[in-house]
């Protein structure tokens, strides 16, 4: 027997980030550490402030803090121009990490049904201008991803 529930289809579509795939400028909203035995990390509420139409969107991600992977920590510190005295001092200050405005590129991929946000690049919010007339609209996703990962390197 089936049967049409209204509305049941668009509960799906919720699950799916309303951001695409791409390059932004954010500004960091907050940051928690978050501890695991193999993978500690960063929780971080970005939000978006360019370009406009997606403005006032936020984006959550997480940045592992391995061995590793120490490496993309310091990428995201320094090009969002954190203390740079904390930093040559291995210190990380949460409260210190709010406010903070860079570009960042995002893409997303489904790990075990879940889709997770990965942080694929950073770099300083002087550089947006650059950054984004390099990048021209496509409406796919795919495409834009691309090259915005041609331009970050």
């Amino acid at each position: 027997m089936r049967r049409r529930l209204a509305g049941l289809a668009e509960t799906g579509q919720e699950s799916r980030s309303a951001v695409p795939d791409g390059i932004y400028l954010v500004r960091v909203e907050s940051a928690q550490y978050r501890w695991h035995a193999q993978k500690p990390f960063y929780r971080l509420q970005l939000s978006i402030l360019e370009p406009r139409k997606l403005a006032g969107n936020s984006i959550a991600g997480r940045l592992c803090c391995t061995a590793k992977a120490i490496w993309k920590l310091g990428w995201f510190l320094r090009d969002f121009l954190y203390d740079p005295e904390l930093l040559s001092q291995s210190e990380v200050e949460e409260k210190a990490l709010g406010g903070l405005v860079g570009v960042v590129k995002i893409s997303q991929t489904v790990i075990n049904g879940m889709q997770v946000v990965n942080f694929d690049g950073f770099a300083p919010a002087s550089q947006w201008e650059e950054l984004s007339a390099a990048i021209p609209l496509l409406p796919d996703a795919k495409a834009r991803g691309k090259e915005a990962k041609e331009v970050m390197r």
